[in-house]
């Protein structure tokens, strides 16, 4: 729901006319960190630029959730503004519906599925290249590590496990009726339980622990030195917190749970593919099981 604040914007007065110096913008960049230009930057310069679905538009995006003139970026002395243009589906700051706000260095913006992160500076060339390769390894909705993180972690984790015998656990879970969510509400909604969950799973994790989200609505958690009963501890307290939690998207309340698996490797272990598989057999058992819990399976 758009932000009922007064923006966040100044006048601009006409400094030369007055006397004063004037200091010219400076450059800025976007990065898309989610959507159909994942990883393009885009120079934002003394010109303002319109996003939108419109052929005019100085970043066009063809998604069915942005309006043909969304948003406007403009450029002046006090930095870059952005602006809402009436649209359907809103312009989020950070997370939060806004009519015109003040962007700062490190901002994320959301239009219709995308997501831009704002970068300005006078490191801005050193940023670009670093969030260019978080990029590589970290999804941009959710903030977790993404599959190709995961495969190269637990490869190793598991090689590791086979050599030395230390513990090793592994949770998946998946969101219950993901499909209804975006149905009845719409991707945008369903894109922000999406993000919701990733805040609250990474509440529980640990610096040695992984996150992922693994596809679509599905996530795991890959637990060094950690046996199966701690795991299924921590799966159980996600579970939880999942259900407590409140989901809102424009006004609307939407209920969320979520089923989790859990495996534990074990001597009978052939490697990561088999471990992965364990899991995600617990995980469909929870989901047989009536979803809303978590699985541990047979012994």
């Amino acid at each position: 729901m758009m932000s009922s604040d007064a923006p966040e914007v100044t006048a601009i007065a006409d400094a030369a006319a007055i006397g004063l110096p004037v200091r010219r913008p400076e450059i800025s960049f976007l990065i898309m960190i989610y959507g159909e230009h994942l990883g393009r930057r885009f120079e934002i310069g003394a010109d303002p630029v319109t996003v939108g679905r419109s052929a005019d538009c100085g970043i066009r995006l063809t998604d069915d959730c942005v309006s043909r003139r969304h948003c406007r970026m403009v450029p002046s002395p006090e930095g870059t503004v952005l602006m809402d243009l009436g649209s359907t589906n809103g312009t989020y700051v950070n997370g939060t519906g806004v009519s015109a706000r003040h962007l700062r260095d490190g901002d994320t913006f959301q239009v219709g599925r995308s997501i831009f992160k704002f970068l300005s500076g006078d490191n801005i060339e050193h940023a670009y290249h670093e969030e260019i390769y978080r990029l590589k390894t970290t999804d941009g909705l959710t903030g977790a590590y993404n599959k190709r993180y995961f495969d190269e972690t637990i490869n190793r984790e598991v090689f590791r496990y086979l050599r030395h015998g230390r513990p090793l656990s592994l949770i998946m879970g998946d969101i219950d009726h993901f499909k209804r969510v975006n149905d009845q509400w719409g991707h945008l909604a369903g894109d922000r339980v999406l993000s919701q969950i990733g805040e609250v799973l990474a509440s529980q994790v640990n610096a040695e622990d992984t996150l992922c989200r693994y596809g679509g609505e599905e996530f795991t958690v890959l637990l060094p030195e950690t046996p199966l009963s701690e795991a299924m501890a921590r799966a159980e307290r996600m579970r939880e917190l999942i259900e407590e939690a409140r989901f809102e998207f424009d006004g609307h309340e939407i209920p969320v749970t979520m089923s989790f698996g859990v495996a534990a490797a074990d001597t009978a272990l052939e490697g990561p593919e088999s471990f992965v598989a364990l899991a995600d057999e617990r995980l469909y058992a929870a989901k047989r099981g009536g979803r809303n819990r978590v699985e541990p399976g047979p012994a």
